[in-house]
């Protein structure tokens, strides 16, 4: 069984991209022997009890099943659907749910699209996160919101750019809800990584990880992840970086690569 020893960070990977002819408990299963902490993306596909008995620890789901941040009735679906999510988070032991700025559908496009965010979407969505912060309070759960890009996977989402991301959490500035830093859509979308992951700091719960172009692991495209490590190490930060990203051949050797790249 190998183990995270060797890197200041504690290292996960995303289930549901890695083995998919394989059942998704045994895909925990095998991460867990790995050293790995486990991703998973929404819950009612999966067997709860057999996700249970693998022991894993599972470091960050879905925490939605439907709804967004920009208007009354996609934000009273938002917290319905959360406060159901959030049950299921603490079953399994879920260490953060993640929330985006509307729900998504097949291949990853908006469900309801915006193409203009006014005024009085930036407020709603502020409110909706307060009131986010306080059913996780009740519930005893954390809350992350995550940047999407938008040129390439995530055209019409709302609040997709870690912009704009960091100005929500930031502005509610409350530790049930945190930043789920995703650098492969930070790199297609805004670049400058280094300097994005120290804006953002302060208020970060994970930071995922994928290579661009082509969202596989660390080492089959153009960023230097050896050299965010480091910088990432020097900031003081060694909380929870996950690989959400296709294995370009065999899973192990993806996972082992991700783990070498945050390995200092």
């Amino acid at each position: 069984m190998s183990d995270n020893s060797t890197s200041p960070f504690a290292l996960a990977a995303c289930a549901e991209m890695l083995w998919q002819d394989k059942p998704i408990e045994w895909r925990a299963s095998r991460l867990k022997e790995m050293g790995f902490g486990v991703g998973l993306w929404n819950w009612p596909e999966h067997d709860l009890k057999k996700l249970e008995a693998t022991g894993a620890t599972f470091t960050i789901m879905n925490g939605y099943l439907a709804g967004r941040l920009t208007d009354d009735e996609g934000a009273a679906e938002l917290l319905r659907t959360a406060r159901e999510t959030a049950k299921v988070g603490k079953r399994l032991g879920v260490q953060r749910l993640n929330l985006h700025g509307t729900g998504l559908g097949d291949r990853g496009l908006p469900v309801q699209p915006v193409e203009v965010v006014t005024g009085a979407m930036w407020l709603k969505a502020q409110d909706t996160l307060r009131r986010i912060v306080d059913m996780a309070e009740e519930e005893n759960v954390v809350f992350t919101l995550e940047n999407l890009n938008l040129p390439v996977d995530h055209p019409g989402v709302p609040f997709g750019r870690a912009e704009d991301t960091l100005a929500l959490v930031s502005s509610i500035d409350h530790p049930r809800l945190r930043l789920n830093l995703d650098l492969y859509h930070a790199q297609i979308g805004e670049g400058n990584l280094i300097e994005l992951c120290r804006r953002c700091l302060p208020w970060i719960g994970e930071i995922q990880v994928a290579d661009v172009p082509g969202r596989c692991e660390p080492g089959t495209g153009e960023v230097n992840w050896n050299g965010i490590a480091k910088a990432l190490a020097g900031m003081g930060y060694t909380g929870p970086i996950g690989m959400e990203a296709w294995a370009a051949g065999d899973p192990v050797v993806a996972l082992e690569a991700f783990r070498a790249a945050f390995t200092l």
